[in-house]
Order: structure tokens, then sequence, then C-alpha cells
């Protein structure tokens, strides 16, 4: 097995966290793996892995060299890729990772597209609610919703969103709409506890205005939250683009504009190479193009 093979199976080993995980992924016999890993760890005089009965987990060493081992293997691709015209034509597997809301609204239709005009491209989507380490977990754009702290990535704004309170024209048709959070108290509100985690609702630029909603349903789905609103049982709280084709179809209105909070920045976060490859390119003009048209994200 050479060296770079080694690295391959290290880090499939590393991933599936075993050694039978790392042979199917790599398609090797778990003898081969094993034999592998133990002549990694003989040359580098270091053990990478504790092995018990159950499970593969990595040492103190072996997590830092997994990073190493990756940016090298990343580095052998990315040479790889421009010597056979990735550089300048997009090929090859995109990963790519987002929120589950604003991947279902929002980023499927531009990958579905992006797929259609460069047929030698993949794509795997994984939408999780939790920041990703792009580097770690070995993804080459991630969407993010929020101020970013400081990094060596690179990141294109292409929109913003809003914390809103909303309801059903059906429900306003009820009841008078609110003038000022206070009287958030005397309506029927629904609780989404990933985007109000807190009955302590705040508001004002600098949410230094705080409104404690005592919320009869609570619920933990995005989703099921903002069917109970648009039904017309009450309002509840969200971010804008979580009910964009809601506000472009008049079934859900806002209220309280005045008060909302400063909006959070919509960034697309990816890895700065000298060389980025040309499937990272050409999601990133596409995507920034479609969805800074999009209204309700600007």
């Amino acid at each position: 097995m050479d060296r770079i093979q080694a690295l391959e199976v290290f880090i499939a080993v590393a991933e599936a966290r075993s050694f039978a995980g790392g042979a199917r992924k790599t398609g090797l016999s778990a003898p081969s793996v094993t034999r592998g890993i133990n002549s990694l760890e003989d040359r580098l005089g270091a053990r990478l892995f504790t092995r018990t009965t159950r499970r593969v987990r990595l040492t103190d060493v072996g997590q830092a060299y997994l990073e190493d081992a990756r940016q090298i293997l990343e580095h052998l691709q990315a040479a790889n890729d421009a010597a056979a015209g990735a550089a300048t034509n997009p090929v090859g597997q995109l990963r790519l990772t987002c929120s589950h809301e604003f991947g279902r609204i929002y980023v499927m239709p531009i990958l579905t597209e992006f797929l259609s005009l460069y047929p030698d491209v993949s794509v795997d989507v994984v939408m999780v609610d939790r920041i990703v380490n792009l580097v770690e977990e070995g993804f080459d754009i991630a969407v993010r919703i929020g101020h970013l702290p400081s990094s060596d990535l690179s990141a294109i704004k292409v929109g913003r969103v809003r914390r809103v309170v909303c309801g059903s024209p059906d429900y306003f048709a009820r009841n008078d709409m609110p003038l000022s959070p206070e009287e958030l108290k005397a309506h029927s509100t629904i609780a989404i506890s990933p985007v109000s985690p807190s009955p302590e609702w705040r508001f004002g630029y600098r949410m230094d205005q705080v409104v404690r909603v005592d919320s009869r349903l609570t619920v933990s789905s995005v989703a099921s939250g903002i069917e109970v609103a648009r039904k017309g049982w009450g309002l509840t709280r969200v971010l804008s683009y979580q009910i964009g084709p809601d506000l472009e179809n008049g079934a859900m209105q806002t209220v309280l504009e005045d008060f909302e909070p400063e909006p959070l920045p919509i960034h697309l976060v990816h890895v700065e190479g000298r060389r980025a490859a040309a499937k990272v390119r050409a999601f990133v003009d596409l995507a920034s193009q479609r969805l800074r048209a999009v209204a309700v994200l600007n």
C-alpha cells in the first residue's frame, strides 16, 4: 500500500470509526485495511487509534494527523483536477451543507439547475441545523445564516433574513393586528423551539426590548408551526425566508415590522484555495445570482 492510499485508508477508518467501515468505503478487505493502518503507525512511530472490541477512536495525535491528511489529499486533488482540466471545467463531486428549510425552499432549485448545466458534476447535500466545519467534515460550500466569526474562509454575502411575527389573513380577519410587542400577550401564539427557544421574545434593532410570550402551543418543527399559523389558529415567529413563498402568494403576512431586530446576513462560505475548483466557482456564481434575485432575501 503506497503512502497516498494509506492516507485514504486512514481517513476512511477515522470517518467510519471502524476498520470494517473503512474497508467498505475504500473497497478493500478488512485485513488489508488493518495492515495498512498498522504499517502507517509503524512508519510514523505514533499511535493513531485506540481500539476496543466495540469501536475505534482517534488518539490526540490521530485527530491532528487527520486534519493534515485531509489537507494533503485536497491539495493533491486540486493538482490532479488542474491537470485534468477541472480548474476550468466543472467536474467531480460538490459537497454542500445548509439548513433544512433554507435548503428545501431555495437551495434545491439552484442545485437542480446547476446539475442540468454541468453534467459532469454530482452533488452531495447535507441539510443540518448546526454549524458545520467545512475543512474537518470535507465540505466545499456552506450556506450560512447569521454573522460570521473571523476565519480563513471566503464568504460572499447573497442576502439577508428578518426575524418576523406573522399570521394568516384569516386570523387577522377575526383578530386585531398587534401594534406593539406587548399586545402579543392577548393573541394565540405558536412557539417554534428552533426559532424561539425561550418564551422571552426580543424586539428592537439591538434586541433590547423583551416581551414574555406564553404560547399555548410549542412545536419543534418549523414546517408544522408555520402550517398551524397558515390555517389561522394564531401568530408565530419565524425567519422571513421560512415563509417566503407564503408572503409572495399572500397566504401569510407579517406584523410589528417596526420592532424587528437587525436582519441576519446570508453568506455562501467556501474554503479559499490557491486554485479554487471550477465546480465551486460555478456554483457560487450561479447561487449568488439566483439568491440575490429573491425579493424576500433582500
